[in-house]
């Protein structure tokens, strides 16, 4: 091997480098741009397919890579924020969205025929405009579409070097044979578009790389770039049912679909085009450009999804015959032998792909303890009535759970915070943490609740008609003060917010005038002195209980 031969070898790895730097560069940036918005995607998500499909098709788009979006789906699924029928069409819709890469690649070839129209040649000028947005601009917004401008850059630039490294040898024996081989041989090329897909975990990479190719010369053939473009969809659901290992049976459903969907158009175009290409051999081996496979990327995928739509729940069908049902039964023994198993709900680490799906999923996870901690904390005031010991006990089991989760919360809110993530998204993750810590008091305060119950059955000490009453009244409204703030915490409600701040002075009123009757009543000695300390300690917890819940309406304001 020469100088030259080695020399050209390095300058398109380089280029294979740039080019998967400069997707992620750009697909970080559209990302952190879209923000909110990409949160939003979540909540319009409903059982209707259609909007699905059209959800699924944009968040590719912006994540740029089909697999991710999947592997993310199983993420959600796992993690219960979706359900199978959402899911079918964000798959299907995948597909479409990745099609986005193949023509921004495609973009290169218009150089071939206007060379001032090459964004090879204005890449340099790209990168430039990127670099300065990012190094002066003092808005955050200005600094994302600096990422976005050089990750386009890097992109072009990363091409044209694998194109310069590559061109020399295209016209080399060995590539034109290979070419025309998986021309004649449909199963090679998919397997080829599989293995390459299922490397780079990246089936836009692929595509991009046969595009590249595509655009040196006439080396690849019209029925090579589709066989490979055809397997390079099947290779890109590898990353997801890899992913889908040690999750909930509908999370590996998930990626059992995406699998068959991809199968199934594979062998329907594969099939059709195969017997196309027998029959007009010309049309085989004829050449094609970067453009005409980005039109069959996007053709194939847009047809794929209209033909199998009306068959989404075939594919749902098939999925349940493929998982075994014994899964889900293991599971369930799993779940009801795990305290974190059953307490968490929302968080999964493969929802870590997108940060602002990753923020949202936190959230909820926050909401959720919280409700959890609310139930607990009315079995304790309706303890305090009953006065029964296995009331007591389920308070102190439920704490054991609350505390689980802000073990694996703050843990998840850590690698939530290390992303790259807005100004607003961070705050957001800062208020998380603030509120689990505000929520886990709430519990403690609980638990303390539960003590003194537990102490007056086992001294058998009873408060009056009277202190019962006054016990339910400040009970009730500092619980509802706090659900108040969960609800808050949950839909951003300025509504609840401005019902928090009412509740938690009424609160404040109550346990001053509580705590000088109860007082009055010891003086009177129409009270038990023993009860004294408890119906204390009882109303002062109740009170720290609906302070809590003002911080947390606090740290929500912060972020409206």
């Amino acid at each position: 091997m020469s100088i030259a031969d080695v020399s050209n070898l390095f300058t398109f790895c380089g280029g294979l480098g740039m080019f998967l730097y400069g997707m992620h560069v750009m697909s970080d940036g559209i990302q952190r741009s879209a923000g909110e918005k990409m949160k939003n995607l979540l909540g319009i998500l409903t059982n209707n397919r259609l909007t699905a499909v059209l959800v699924g098709a944009l968040i590719t788009a912006i994540i740029q890579s089909s697999g991710a979006t999947t592997v993310m789906v199983v993420g959600f699924v796992n993690a219960g924020l979706m359900t199978l029928t959402q899911v079918v069409g964000v798959i299907m819709g995948a597909n479409i969205g990745t099609c986005i890469t193949a023509w921004i690649v495609s973009m290169e070839s218009l150089g071939d025929a206007f060379k001032a129209m090459s964004p090879t040649l204005y890449a340099p000028l790209i990168i430039c405009i990127g670099a300065f947005l990012i190094m002066f601009s003092k808005k955050n917004g200005r600094k994302d579409v600096g990422n976005i401008l050089i990750g386009l850059g890097l992109l072009f630039l990363g091409l044209d070097f694998m194109k310069n490294g590559a061109g020399e040898y295209t016209d080399l024996p060995i590539f034109t044979t290979a070419f025309q081989l998986f021309s004649a041989n449909p199963i090679l090329g998919i397997a080829i578009g599989m293995i390459v897909t299922a490397i780079m975990q990246s089936s836009s990479a692929a595509v991009g790389i046969l595009q590249m190719l595509a655009s040196t010369g006439g080396v690849v053939t019209a029925a090579s770039a589709i066989y490979i473009s055809l397997g390079s969809n099947i290779g890109s659901c590898v990353t997801a049912l890899l992913s889908s290992m040690g999750t909930t049976r509908n999370a590996k459903r998930t990626a059992v679909m995406h699998l068959t969907f991809n199968i199934v158009g594979t062998i329907l175009f594969g099939t059709v085009l195969y017997i196309v290409f027998l029959l007009n051999q010309t049309l085989r081996v004829a050449p094609i450009t970067s453009v005409g496979i980005s039109i069959f990327h996007t053709v194939f995928n847009i047809i794929c999804t209209i033909l199998l739509f009306p068959f989404a729940n075939v594919l749902v069908k098939i999925s349940d015959i493929v998982v075994p049902k014994k899964e889900e039964a293991m599971e369930q023994k799993q779940d009801s032998n795990s305290e974190e198993n059953a307490a968490l709900r929302h968080l999964d680490k493969r929802i870590l792909e997108s940060p602002a799906f990753a923020v949202e999923a936190a959230s909820r996870e926050v909401v959720h303890m919280g409700e959890i901690t609310l139930q607990n904390t009315r079995l304790a005031l309706e303890a305090i009535t009953t006065q029964e010991m296995d009331m007591v006990q389920k308070v102190y089991e439920n704490e054991k759970t609350i505390n689980n989760l802000e073990k694996m919360l703050t843990e998840y809110l850590v690698k939530v915070n290390n992303l790259s993530l807005t100004d607003h998204q961070h705050l957001i993750v800062s208020n998380l943490f603030y509120t689990v810590n505000d929520i886990e008091r709430v519990g403690d305060h609980t638990e303390n609740i539960a003590e003194q119950v537990e102490y007056m059955i086992n001294n058998q000490i009873h408060f009056s008609e009277t202190g019962k009453k006054d016990i339910q009244d400040i009970g009730n409204t500092a619980a509802k003060a706090f659900a108040y703030s969960i609800e808050c915490r949950e839909k951003n409600s300025k509504e609840a917010l401005r019902k928090v701040i009412n509740l938690e002075d009424d609160v404040d009123t109550l346990e001053e005038d509580l705590r000088a009757k109860h007082i009055q009543r010891l003086s009177a000695g129409e009270c038990d002195p023993s009860s004294g300390v408890v119906f204390l300690d009882i109303i002062g917890n109740l009170e720290r209980i609906s302070d809590h819940a003002t911080n947390i309406v606090g740290y929500v304001r912060d972020e409206l």
